[in-house]
């Protein structure tokens, strides 16, 4: 999603993104998996102030996702938690979208 107020955010995350391809490929050989999330909108305390409070904000932050609701810190823990398991053995070079498909 664009947003011009948020350049410099924008762009951190896609050198983060690039940053995540090389060192999955550069460690890879080691047997050591590089992976990264994006986490989408989140109710955490970096969101609070325009998002806790505000029913307006709530429910167009809502309205952005496919499942119809704001991201919860344990939606994302969940997904870490996944890709430091062993079950995430064979997943490496991944942005892994975790924004309850926002980008849909």
């Amino acid at each position: 999603m664009a947003m011009p107020e948020i350049m410099a955010y924008g762009s951190t995350k896609g050198a983060l993104d690039t940053f995540t391809l090389n060192l999955a490929k550069e460690l890879g050989p080691r047997g050591i998996t590089v992976n990264s999330v994006a986490p989408g909108i989140v109710d955490t305390d970096v969101n609070a102030g325009w998002l806790r409070g505000n029913p307006a904000a709530q429910a167009h932050a809502a309205s952005i996702s496919a499942l119809g609701r704001v991201g919860r810190p344990e939606d994302i823990a969940d997904v870490v938690a996944f890709l430091a398991s062993d079950d995430a053995r064979w997943v490496t070079g991944r942005v892994l979208d975790a924004t309850g498909g926002s980008a849909l």
